[in-house]
């Protein structure tokens, strides 16, 4: 399925808002952001579509999180950067995975990169 791929002078588009749920919920394995007390298909349909796009879009924010933060940790300006080899043991990644990510946050700090381009691979 092809997505719109936001370019760097678009506004990030904003997904449906994740909604915390209630702790006694969370415990309920059967319970899932309300999803199962609705009974109309074309509304469970549209809510769980909407719940897909905030889960990925937070997901996608999130990796760019993690590349910021990995090319952060590898500047070699830092007195206390860590190698590669560090970064994919603390995020638990492969080594090789990490490189790429930390060339992947240095694009984004260089403003290179565009918002939605999330997948340093």
């Amino acid at each position: 399925m092809a997505e719109h791929t936001p370019r760097p002078n678009e506004p990030r588009l904003r997904p449906a808002p994740l909604l915390f749920e209630p702790a006694e919920a969370a415990g309920d394995p059967e319970h899932f952001f309300d999803l199962e007390s609705i009974d109309d298909p074309r509304a469970l349909l549209a809510r769980a579509t909407e719940l897909t796009q905030a889960f990925r879009a937070a997901a996608d924010r999130a990796m760019e999180f993690q590349a910021i933060a990995a090319a952060q940790l590898a500047d070699p300006r830092r007195f206390d950067r860590l190698t590669a080899a560090d970064i994919a043991q603390r995020a638990e990644w492969t080594e090789d995975y990490a490189k790429k990510m930390v060339e992947f946050g240095q694009g984004l700090l260089r403003g290179e990169n565009g918002a939605g381009h999330a997948d340093p691979v």
